[in-house]
């Protein structure tokens, strides 16, 4: 940077002449004093003081200059550097300014992240024509991403607007240079990874926990509904549900083989999948697949408040017959609350439950080993369910409160915007621990079933909740 700006400096010619002058002169004065000073009775000390003063004035000079070279500089050396900056000088360029900003920065300056999607003709120049379409608008482009098809290709762009431009005159601009088929939404800070990075950072987390799958497809997907169809139903029956291993796709609909059975079914209506997408998430599944059943074996150790020991960990199918054990250990009156019908097919909903596919599950066990509590956080579709089952014997005791404090938690991380319960008005147990989270709650009460949904963003808040239907199911 200094050798640069060095560089930039023009040559005073004029100030080097004169200062060869001033040395010239300097020493014919000085060759004149010495030897009028010389010949003199006290010459030898006047000369002597004469070089005292010249080094005590040097020194004064020197050090007079280097205080003053490190003064701010002044508001025409301002103005001039701010103007090589703006002619594509080496001061701080746009893209450092994004770095130390981001989206703040962004807003201030008045501008828009977009995500684009357009549909062009796999002919030479057509992206041309696009970019010169945004040039002209003013947007730049941040990533693009092109996804070819049988008849064109597919280009996805995450542009940079100025804050005045709307989304209507933007698809007509694309219209009229050739994109077809435009889809346009507001970005975020998430859509400034690249996908590459993305897509190792989805098979990271899935790798790790086998829950996570559903929610990887999610995001890597965009907004789509994700629906798990298990091969055997919860009373054992086949349901019919498979999927050839190459899976299929349909314009806005993907169905692929889940490797622990049925299908994973992923619908996007709002905008077709192209096969670039349709690969990714056949990777991911077929990841899943080859490392088989897998949940983080952490363990949290909690005091209760008499003073005994609990552990909050994942649980899984492995835990299945200490689950069983547990419902022998509950009442009936617990257990109708908790599973809503007939006592007796209690045991059914466990495989479906444990599955990690088809959500998370928080374990309680004692200091002995003894299961005596379940939390599980279900994926349904768009939305997301939590239940509670505590054994009798360990209810009124924090338990409940501290499984659902988790499971909202888990909901939070994996991007819910809300979370809701199903249970019956006379459950004060699962009403009482809902308020505690301390969190916008919703109420939906039909032929005595209770809906509680608890919203987790404030943009779920403008967000009409419709638990009617799922008090149905």
């Amino acid at each position: 940077m200094t050798s640069a700006k060095s560089a930039r400096r023009p040559h005073h010619w004029r100030r080097d002449l004169i200062e060869l002058a001033a040395l010239f002169t300097a020493v014919a004065v000085a060759d004149a004093i010495a030897n009028l000073i010389g010949h003199q009775p006290d010459g030898p000390y006047l000369l002597m003081a004469s070089a005292v003063a010249l080094v005590a004035t040097a020194a004064f000079h020197t050090w007079w200059a280097r205080r003053h070279s490190h003064a701010p500089p002044s508001e025409e050396a301002d103005a001039s550097t701010v103007g090589a900056g703006a002619a594509g000088g080496t001061g701080t360029s746009a893209d450092e300014a994004e770095g130390a900003g981001g989206i703040a920065g962004a807003e201030e300056t008045g501008t828009t992240l977009w995500r684009m999607r357009t549909t062009v003709l796999d002919a030479p120049g057509s992206l041309a024509a696009l970019c010169t379409a945004l040039a002209g608008l003013r947007v730049d482009i941040l990533t693009l991403q092109t996804h070819p098809l049988a008849q064109g290709t597919v280009d996805e762009f995450l542009l940079r607007a100025p804050a005045s431009l709307q989304a209507q005159e933007l698809s007509r601009e694309i219209a009229a240079a050739g994109g077809a088929s435009t889809w346009i939404e507001r970005a975020d800070a998430h859509d400034l990874v690249d996908t590459p990075t993305r897509v190792l950072s989805l098979a990271t987390r899935t790798a790790l926990d086998a829950a996570e799958l559903p929610l990887a497809l999610r995001q890597l997907l965009g907004r789509c509904t994700i629906h798990s169809l298990p091969a055997v139903s919860v009373t054992g029956r086949a349901t019919g549900q498979s999927a050839p291993v190459e899976g299929v796709l349909e314009e806005t609909v993907m169905r692929l083989r889940d490797p622990s059975g049925g299908v994973i079914s992923v619908e996007r209506p709002y905008l077709p999948f192209t096969p670039t997408e349709f690969a990714r998430a056949r990777a991911l599944v077929e990841l899943d697949a080859r490392l088989g059943p897998r949940v983080p074996r952490s363990e949290d150790v909690l005091t209760l408040p008499e003073g005994n020991e609990i552990t909050v960990r994942r649980a899984d199918q492995g835990d299945l017959a200490a689950a069983r054990t547990m419902h022998d250990r509950c009442s009936p009156d617990t257990l109708s609350l908790r599973y809503h019908g007939p006592v007796a097919d209690a045991d059914r909903y466990l495989d479906h439950l444990l599955s990690p596919r088809f959500g998370r599950t928080l374990a309680v066990q004692t200091a002995s080993g003894r299961l005596v509590a379940l939390g599980h956080l279900l994926w349904d579709g768009d939305e997301t369910e939590v239940a509670l089952l505590v054994e009798d014997d360990w209810q009124r005791r924090g338990i409940g409160s501290e499984l659902l404090r988790r499971l909202v938690a888990l909901a939070e991380e994996a991007g819910c915007d809300s979370v809701y319960a199903v249970t019956q008005s006379r459950n004060t147990g699962m009403v009482a621990a809902m308020r505690a989270l301390e969190l916008p709650l919703d109420y939906q009460i039909e032929e005595g079933t209770l809906v509680i949904t608890a919203r987790l963003t404030s943009e779920e808040a403008a967000r009409p909740s419709a638990p009617t239907e799922r008090a149905r199911r």
